[in-house]
């Protein structure tokens, strides 16, 4: 039987529907909305959690087309799915409203007046969307108005209220209160901060919120989402009525991402219960309010990728379409503790912080708590425990999976590298080619308590970090796990001319920091039994250094000898 392709990209819910793609049935999220009655709701979740497909499934579920015809094609996309199973209560309220539906996303622009111009657009669509309503439009103002909002001719005043307008307007030409979706809010607060007009765009969007949500009585009820409750700058100032539903809530808790019941059932229909552990290692580990969650993005992406050849290896979806510079900041500004408490995480540790629920852009970097708290948020760290004392909440945090400490480990990596391009390593170099160990050693130790490294490190990890090391020795090949003699050598240094001598070095791991001198003495013993050096003499090399390294954490012993040929 030919299966249902899986929806990648696709977060719109009449497109997935009509086009037959595979769908996790999430409409029950309708019936929590509605038995709940919260007025305004903001959901904060990381970003691809689904979000917008959701946002897109409410949409379509209770707006009124204005035709027979529309509001008919729209409750069929709901058929057999769990929605239309809870009673005449709720699909009584299919097709029965307004709706205004934004998305903020697109005014991720590098200065201000391209974004505002993008969210003038967005907004402005919008209004093209709904134009039926110049019928009922008796005022030439309100129709002036609404037209150059519509056509983005009006002023920044009619833009900053136009969502307050448009719903007065649907509800006048309608009848019935409006409800009013708006998706990634926080899109346009994060760019503006990392692109320097932060002050021009929290105005627009705290007079655009305010306007819509704050005692409109048109409005019916609203759901807005994003990865941060942001309310610090007043965005939400004296809404009564705002819900806030953020990953620690219970409620809302199974509707974005995928539950373990869920993938099951998605394996099976694919046949590939037999990858349940390695997606569960890679993929899951969330955990919002009582439920434990996949990433869906990297879910659908990876079975997608195993309908294809069932040997493709998993791969970090997530990485590349997350910005990961909230990471990279992390590490570059980190003092002492920080390293050590990542160190711990990267070892498969836990630590433990306050919550503060309103991080905010301009804000992360004022503490250490922030930074970390802005990671959990946004899906870097999941819960494992959360506990009162006195008036403050603490979260045990750990890293969620194999996904996210690929993440972290490319990031740290490549700012460790980028640390080694500016930093002068002359006497290091200097001292290693002319066989100055001591020299060599107290330089390297140097270089190993200023970088990240691992409660659990394995020699992998020190190898990467001395190819990095020596990446910018100049005129000289550094050449990593070549074969040689009897086996493979860790690391060559070698010239092409033949007069400077060429260098070869074997790494090992100590378990104790007394250990180190024994560990070298096996790496200089592995060289010669292996004879890494055999080839040297007749490439034409008349001698060689012979390094013995061996690592125990942040420390280092490196033994030499010279041979000559």
């Amino acid at each position: 039987m030919q299966k249902k392709p899986l929806p990648v990209g696709i977060d719109d819910f009449e497109k997935l529907i009509r086009n037959n793609y595979y769908y996790v049935d999430k409409t029950l999220f309708i019936k929590e909305l509605l038995d709940k009655k919260g007025e305004v709701n903001l959901f904060t979740r990381p970003r691809r959690f689904g979000k917008t497909l959701n946002q897109s499934m409410i949409r379509f579920f209770f707006e009124n087309t204005g035709s027979l015809e529309g509001n008919e094609a729209n409750q069929a996309l709901f058929k057999d799915l769990q929605i239309m199973k809870q009673g005449d209560r709720y699909t009584q309220e299919m097709s029965s409203y307004p709706v205004i539906s934004l998305s903020l996303k697109s005014s991720k622009q590098p200065d201000w007046e391209l974004a505002y111009g993008c969210l003038k657009e967005e907004i402005g669509r919008e209004y093209l969307r709904h134009r039926i309503v110049l019928d009922s439009l008796k005022v030439p103002e309100q129709k002036r108005r609404y037209e150059d909002i519509m056509n983005l001719s009006g002023s920044q005043q009619d833009f900053a209220t136009s969502i307050r307008f448009l719903s007065e307007c649907l509800y006048q030409h309608w009848g019935r209160k409006v409800i009013i979706l708006i998706d990634e809010y926080d899109v346009p607060l994060e760019n503006a901060w990392f692109s320097g007009f932060y002050d021009n765009m929290i105005g627009f969007i705290r007079s655009v919120f305010e306007s819509a949500l704050k005692t409109n009585p048109c409005l019916e009820f609203s759901v807005v989402t994003g990865c941060l409750r942001i309310t610090k700058e007043s965005i939400f100032t004296g809404l009564n009525n705002l819900d806030i539903i953020s990953i620690l809530s219970r409620s809302y808790d199974e509707y974005f991402g995928f539950t373990q019941q869920e993938v099951d059932r998605m394996l099976r229909y694919y046949n590939l219960d037999m990858k349940r552990e390695l997606i569960k290692s890679w993929y899951d580990g969330y955990l919002f309010g009582d439920a434990e969650v996949y990433n869906p993005w990297s879910v659908t992406n990876y079975i997608k990728a195993l309908t294809v050849f069932t040997d493709e290896l998993p791969t970090p979806y997530w990485a590349n379409t997350s910005s990961n510079s909230n990471v990279r900041s992390l590490v570059e500004r980190a003092d002492i503790s920080v390293k050590e408490e990542l160190e711990i995480l990267l070892a498969g540790g836990t630590i433990e912080k306050p919550v503060h629920e309103e991080i905010t852009y301009d804000s992360v970097y004022d503490s250490e708590d922030n930074l970390w708290n802005f990671l959990f948020f946004t899906g870097y760290l999941k819960q494992i425990s959360r506990k009162m004392e006195n008036e403050t909440q603490y979260l045990t945090m750990a890293v969620p999976n194999l996904e996210v400490k690929y993440i972290f480990n490319n990031t740290i990596t490549k700012w460790f590298r980028d640390q080694i391009k500016v930093k002068d390593l002359s006497q290091m170099y200097a001292a290693m080619l002319e066989g100055d160990a001591d020299q060599f050693q107290a330089e390297l130790s140097g270089l190993l308590q200023e970088s990240i490294s691992y409660m659990d490190t394995q020699e992998a990890f020190y190898h990467g970090f001395m190819m990095g090391v020596l990446n910018n020795l100049r005129d000289y090949l550094v050449k990593s796990n070549r074969e040689s003699g009897n086996g493979r050598l860790d690391i060559l240094v070698r010239s092409h001319n033949v007069s400077k001598t060429p260098v070869i070095m074997e790494l090992k791991v100590s378990e104790t920091y007394k250990g180190m001198e024994n560990a070298c003495d096996t790496a200089m013993q592995q060289i010669e039994e292996k004879k890494y050096d055999s080839s040297l003499p007749e490439e034409g090399y008349t001698d060689v250094l012979l390094y013995g390294i061996a690592f125990f954490r942040k420390q280092c012993r490196i033994k030499v000898h010279r041979k000559r040929f």
